[in-house]
């Protein structure tokens, strides 16, 4: 019974595969809390030196750092894309892929050339393929990102704008909404949007007295700003991953279940098949004797 055994084969080999699956999806479940409590932890930050940034900026007009300062006369524009090291997540990694691929033809449009850095293996690759100038870049950043890793690669872009050679800097990467959905976002880095410098109302006005001085004290701060947002961005990224993968590991589990149970069933059906015609054979031979 030949075909029996191939069938055989096959449901052990998806037995084996669903429960690799099986095992992918628990540990993903698990990396997924701590990427979340992490990701969590970090927007109390990101939300205060906005605040603190948005009202220096409006309590200092006579000095304008270089990343709220437009650069008209420049053309390229630096895009930071974030994206995973490693794939199984579902469309995590081509959903903003494909956003950072409309944007660059939004800009190629206009004339803009570009320049990315790089972190996450997937976009690397990705920006490779598509023959776009790779600056920098940061992989194998592990479960747990550290900034002392990010910030060297991302300030290459930073100091290209604070050196009037860049227009804009983009920050591309996937935002966590829930466990079942993550969006991807193409963001205005630098320079730092007007809506994100909003102070908030209150009924008196801010003053701050500086120690050296205000231009020290503003650059150092907007310099923490916009590490702390490729920091926020890094982090909703790995929560947004570790969700994804344990929702796409879920459901080739339950896709395993469903193979196995149709080629039982296949097998079942072939082995009463050859049951019934070895009877039929018998009875046959038995009445012609």
């Amino acid at each position: 019974m030949a075909v029996g055994k191939e069938i055989r084969g096959k449901i052990k080999s998806v037995e084996n595969t669903k429960k690799i699956t099986k095992a992918m999806e628990m540990v993903a479940a698990s990396k997924m809390r701590k990427a979340q409590e992490r990701m969590r932890a970090a927007r109390p930050y990101s939300e205060k030196i906005r605040s603190l940034a948005a009202n220096l900026s409006q309590a200092t007009p006579e000095y304008k750092h270089a990343f709220m300062v437009s650069n008209d006369a420049a053309k390229p524009a630096g895009f930071v894309v974030v994206t995973t090291d490693k794939g199984l997540c579902g469309g995590l990694n081509t959903n903003v892929l494909r956003a950072v691929t409309v944007k660059l033809r939004e800009l190629e449009g206009q004339g803009v050339k570009s320049e990315a850095v790089a972190i996450g293996n997937k976009g690397l690759g990705f920006l490779n393929r598509i023959g776009a100038k790779v600056v920098s870049q940061a992989t194998q950043l592990g479960d747990k990102p550290h900034l002392d890793k990010l910030i060297g690669p991302v300030k290459t872009l930073l100091d290209a704008y604070a050196e009037g050679r860049l227009s804009a800097v983009y920050l591309c990467y996937t935002r966590f909404i829930n466990t079942m959905k993550q969006e991807p976002v193409v963001q205005q880095l630098l320079p730092l949007p007007a809506e994100s410098m909003t102070v908030d109302k209150t009924e008196h006005g801010w003053d701050y007295l500086y120690e050296p001085d205000a231009p020290t004290v503003i650059d150092e701060l907007l310099m923490r700003y916009t590490e702390a947002l490729v920091y926020q961005a890094v982090a909703e990224n790995m929560a947004s991953e570790q969700s994804a993968r344990m929702v796409a590991m879920k459901s080739a589990t339950d896709n395993a279940g469903n193979v196995i149970a149709e080629l039982k069933l296949i097998y079942n059906k072939t082995r009463q098949a050859a049951i019934t015609k070895e009877l039929s054979e018998i009875v046959a031979g038995a009445a012609a004797v």
